[in-house]
Formats: structure tokens, C-alpha cells, sequence
């Protein structure tokens, strides 16, 4: 006797490899460690890095600035125009344009 149709544990077990390989492949692209999740996540790591670099040039002005201020070394022209800034003050001989 000759079969006719392929047999059902066959195309069972083809098919659920099918539907494995298909989720496997999704999950590898779409999934939270998958490629289009890892290139976000580069380029929030870029962004962050430009940010970073940004803070550590500003945060090296403010100790330049600190240490300027401070009792070991005293920059009076810092301190003349930190002075004038917060209390508002010119001199007598200077011009004031607002």
C-alpha cells in the first residue's frame, strides 16, 4: 500500500521548525538585544559621550575659575569683575551701556 500524503509528524515537526527559525529571526532583529535595539543604543552612547565631553570643559572652566577665587591664589581682576557683576558697581570714570 502506497501513501499518498507526506506523513502528519513530518510536516509537524517541519513546520514548527519553520515558526521556530521565524521567531529566532525576529527576536534577533527586533527583540530588546537585537540589531535595530544595539544601533539605538550606540548612538544614545555617542550622544552621551559628546555631552560628557561637553560637561568636562565646562566643569574645568568653573575649577580654573574656583581655584582663581581661592585664598591660595587670588586673581584680582577675577575678583574686580565678579565683584562688579553681583553688586552692580562701575567706577567713577567708566560708561555704563545697558
Amino acid at each position: 500500500m502506497r501513501r499518498t500524503r507526506p506523513a502528519f509528524g513530518a510536516v509537524f515537526f517541519f513546520g514548527l521548525a519553520t515558526v521556530l527559525a521565524l521567531y529566532f529571526t525576529f527576536a534577533a532583529v527586533q527583540g530588546s538585544f537585537g540589531l535595530f535595539n544595539r544601533v539605538q543604543v550606540q548612538a544614545q552612547i555617542a550622544e552621551m559621550e559628546v555631552q560628557r565631553d561637553r560637561l568636562q570643559t565646562e566643569l574645568a572652566a568653573l575649577q580654573n575659575k574656583t581655584a582663581r577665587l581661592s585664598d591660595d591664589f587670588l586673581d584680582l581682576d577675577l575678583l574686580d569683575e565678579r565683584a562688579r557683576d553681583v553688586l552692580g558697581l562701575a567706577r567713577p570714570d567708566e560708561v555704563v551701556i545697558r
